[in-house]
Order: structure tokens, then C-alpha cells, then sequence
């Protein structure tokens, strides 16, 4: 798998998740550095068992060699054909004028030490300078006989319940010793259960199925915990989300979980009673600041009404004129973010419709364009939500000729992107429009707070407006709007 692919790779968002993918990586690791070193010592300890069976084996082959050599050469091949009779016996055996030629199997590394294993037993018996050959070969290649008749063409009787493990056909151990100048012993067998098949075995199956039962119920209690540790936390979060949305109402949230989870709990709730109450001293504020700056602005335009000085009637006018829209901007600036409405679900495409409805012509050619459509309703503040897009459409409206809307909604969140047919921003002035009272050059238009009181409105929703040039000329104002708390 390529870097690219790798990046491609989704990695879940929510705790329960994440925490559930970790634990299935542990898993999975601790399980895999287990089962290998397992399996090693397993192969180890089988590979041990396999060397003292095929050494048992090799002194049973010495055994039957010395037994032949004790014997008449005359009777020899008599005591042959009567083991052969009688069926039955461990090994298959004959006498032959030459070493038979077969293909040999592949080597591997039980092989190799079972036919050093043999060899060596063989030769501290015999001596180191007979002359013999230890190999394996398969059924279907198997020879017997001078003849070099195969298997399947002798009797059962002879040679098959000795050398056939029906459906296993495993390997068959062939040797070879030279007896006497034209004379050789032949000696077929198959090795003792379990090493019959010299195959090296994986897991076995009662040992994946305790992997894969063992990795369930962790992963089960891993997601129970982690359900039950999250709830909290997402009661958490819902409660901050009413919070930053202003809701005035917002109960403390149940303390429970872990530790950590109730000391979160008690900080935030400390936190919401202290923002309650800092709200409600600044309401307070604001109503005596507003009382208290227009009044002396209307005493002072009713005692400039009075001076006989035109000049001077008119410098004070200007004057007054000047300072009461500084105070109606910041009034207006507080007045417009700090909007105090319940949170309910709101109908954004009824809502557009109003904004947009004096704009748009019944043929269509208006100013105003929208399309796309709002799938479900908005969990918000409706005069809010008003305003924001409002300012929003006014500002394209104002400075951009018109204005198209295109609505982008999913289950995650509402996009209400607005195009206009103006000038656009310079660069490095898209995030100075958010300020208050700032004005591109040749814009006297406002109190320069329409797209600044967007913002805070999306923020308190927490959305973000954001702006971009287009290529084809004009700017566009996206607002984004989320549909589930992160």
C-alpha cells in the first residue's frame, strides 16, 4: 500500500471509535507476537519429538538388519516372503541386486533431520563406512522389488498397511544398505503418528477460534466501557452547545463517570453560573449605557438649537451628528450579537425566501438567485439566523449589484455560499471586513458592521463565515452552519 492510500485511510472521529480501532490494533499485535513465539516453541518441541522418534525408528531398522544378517543367506529370502504373508508388519522389506533409482522429494528442514537422524543411528551400528541412502519419496513415485514394481501393483496384503495413510499419503522413508557385494536391503516405512505427514502446522483451529472469541468480548467490554465513560461527555457537550448558542435556561449537567469526567462536570457547571450571571450584569450595563449616552447627546442638540452662531450651530451639529452614529454603530454592533431567543428548530428555506422575496422577480432576471434547498430544519435562533444572512445578502446586494445563493445541506451541516458580481476584496483585507467600522476605500455606505455581526452570530452557532475571491471576478461569502456538535 502506497503513502497516498495510507492518507486515504479513515480513521473514526468519535472516542468510542478510536478507542475501539486501538484496542483491535493491541489486539491484533499482542495476539500475533503471541501465536509466533507459540508456534515456535510449538515447531521446536515437535521437531524434538520428531528427531527421538526417527532415532526410535532407525534402531528398529538396525534391529531387522542385524536379524537378516544372523540368517542363512538361503533363508532369507524364505523369512521374507512369510513377513510378507502374514501382512501387518512395520516395515516393508526386500533384497535386491542394486540400489533402486527414485525421485526424491524436495528437502525441507524436518526431513533433512530425520534423515540425519537415521543416518547417524545407522552408521554407529554399521559402521561409518557402510554403504547406504536415506531419502523420502512419495506413494505415486514409490519402487520395490528389482522388478521396480510401483505400489499400487503389489498386493495389499504386502505393502499397503504399512505404507499407505489413506487420505493423507505422506512421505515414505526409503533405505537402502548394501549387505553383501550384489546384495542390498531395502526398507520402506512411514513415520509414527504424529509426524506422519512431516508437515509443519500452523495454528491450530481451537487456537483461532480462542483469538478470534478472546478479541469479541474485549472489543465488547472496551465499547461498553467506552459508551458508558462517553455519555457524559456528550451531555458535556450538548450543554455547551446551548450555552454558546445563549440560551438563558441552561441546566447544570449530571455529574458522573470517571474522575476526570466529573471534575470536567463541576468546572463547566461553575463556568455556566458565572457566565449566567456575567450576562446578566452585562444586560444591565448595556440598558444604563444606552440611557445614559443619548440622553446628553438630545440635551446638547437641544441647547446647540439655541446658539444664534449659524457657523457655530452648524461645526456642533456636525459634531453631535458624528458622535451619535460612533454610539448608534457600538449600541447596534452589542445590540445585534447579543440576541436572547430560545434555541427551536427553524425552517431556513422559509427564512430565505423573506430575505430574498423583494429582489425576485416572478419570471426570474431579479437580483437575487437561490439555488438548492434546505433538507431539514436548523436548530437555532430564528431572528438571529435572520440577521446574519440578511447582512449578508444586503452586503452582496450593496456592493456586488447581485446576489446567488447556493444552498449545500447534509446530515453534518448547512453551507449557504453568496456570490456577488462586484469588485471583490483584496487578499490581505478578507479578514479586516470582519472588524468593526471598516470600510474598503470608496465604500461610505453602513456602519461597516454587516458582515462582523454575521460572523458572531455564525460563531454563537458554532459556524464560521468565511470569504473568497472568485476567478470569474466578485466575491463569495460562505456561511457555515453545523448540524452535529463535534
Amino acid at each position: 500500500m502506497t503513502i497516498k492510500r495510507l492518507r486515504k485511510v479513515r480513521v473514526p472521529r468519535s472516542l468510542l471509535g478510536r478507542m475501539l480501532l486501538l484496542t483491535l490494533l493491541a489486539i491484533l499485535l499482542a495476539q500475533t507476537l503471541s501465536s509466533v513465539i507459540w508456534l515456535s516453541q510449538l515447531r521446536a518441541t515437535q521437531l524434538e519429538g520428531l528427531v527421538t522418534s526417527a532415532r526410535s525408528l532407525a534402531h528398529s531398522m538396525n534391529a531387522t538388519v542385524s536379524y537378516l544378517r544372523s540368517l542363512p543367506l538361503a533363508y532369507r529370502p524364505l523369512v521374507l516372503d512369510q513377513m510378507r504373508s502374514m501382512g501387518g508388519t512395520r516395515f516393508v522389506v526386500s533384497l535386491n541386486e542394486r540400489p533402486l533409482e527414485m525421485q526424491v522429494l524436495p528437502s525441507t528442514q524436518r526431513k533433512e533431520a530425520v534423515i540425519r537422524a537415521v543416518d547417524q543411528v545407522l552408521r554407529k551400528s554399521l559402521g561409518p563406512d557402510v554403504d547406504m541412502s536415506v531419502k523420502f519419496v512419495s506413494p505415486q513415485d514409490l519402487r520395490i522389488f528389482n522388478a521396480g514394481l510401483k505400489l499400487d501393483e503389489l498386493p495389499r496384503s504386502w505393502a499397503h498397511f504399512a505404507l499407505t495413510l489413506e487420505p493423507v499419503n505422506p512421505p515414505v522413508l526409503v533405505t537402502q544398505i548394501q549387505m553383501a557385494p550384489g546384495e542390498w536391503l531395502y526398507i520402506a516405512s512411514l513415520l509414527p503418528q504424529p509426524y506422519t505427514s512431516l508437515e509443519e502446522e500452523g495454528l491450530p483451529a481451537m487456537q483461532l477460534w480462542f483469538i478470534a472469541l478472546s478479541s469479541v468480548f474485549l472489543l465488547l467490554s472496551i465499547g461498553l466501557l467506552v459508551h458508558w465513560q462517553s455519555r457524559p461527555l456528550k451531555r458535556l457537550a450538548r450543554a455547551a452547545r446551548d450555552l454558546s448558542l445563549g440560551e438563558e435556561e441552561v441546566e447544570p449537567i449530571e455529574i458522573g463517570g470517571g474522575s476526570e469526567v466529573v471534575e470536567v462536570a463541576r468546572a463547566f457547571n461553575t463556568m455556566r453560573a458565572r457566565i449566567s450571571r456575567y450576562l446578566t450584569e452585562r444586560s444591565q450595563l448595556f440598558s444604563a449605557i444606552s440611557h445614559d449616552l443619548r440622553t446628553p447627546i438630545t440635551r446638547l442638540r437641544l441647547r446647540v438649537e439655541l446658539l444664534e452662531d449659524e457657523q457655530l450651530q452648524h461645526k456642533f451639529g456636525r459634531d453631535l451628528d458624528e458622535l451619535e452614529l460612533l454610539v448608534k454603530g457600538a449600541l447596534q454592533c452589542v445590540k445585534d450579537t447579543d440576541i436572547h431567543e430560545n434555541i427551536e428548530p427553524v425552517n431556513l428555506n422559509l427564512l430565505l425566501d423573506c430575505l430574498i422575496e423583494p429582489y425576485v422577480l416572478p419570471h426570474g432576471n431579479g437580483r437575487v438567485t437561490l439555488t438548492g434547498r434546505a433538507h431539514w430544519p436548523y436548530a437555532g435562533k430564528s431572528l438571529a439566523l435572520r440577521r446574519c444572512m440578511g447582512n449578508v445578502i444586503d452586503n452582496a446586494l450593496k456592493y456586488g449589484h447581485n446576489a446567488h445563493l447556493l444552498i449545500e445541506d447534509d446530515a453534518h451541516a448547512f453551507v449557504l455560499h453568496v456570490d456577488d458580481e462586484g469588485p471583490g476584496v483584496p487578499e490581505q483585507r478578507l479578514e479586516q471586513v470582519f472588524e468593526p467600522h471598516f470600510r474598503l476605500s470608496g465604500q461610505q455606505q453602513g456602519y461597516g458592521l454587516g458582515l462582523g455581526i454575521a460572523r458572531n452570530i455564525a460563531h454563537s452557532h458554532g459556524g464560521e463565515v468565511s470569504l473568497q475571491n472568485l476567478r470569474r471576478g466578485g466575491l463569495r461569502v460562505t456561511l457555515f452552519l453545523p448540524r452535529v456538535v463535534e
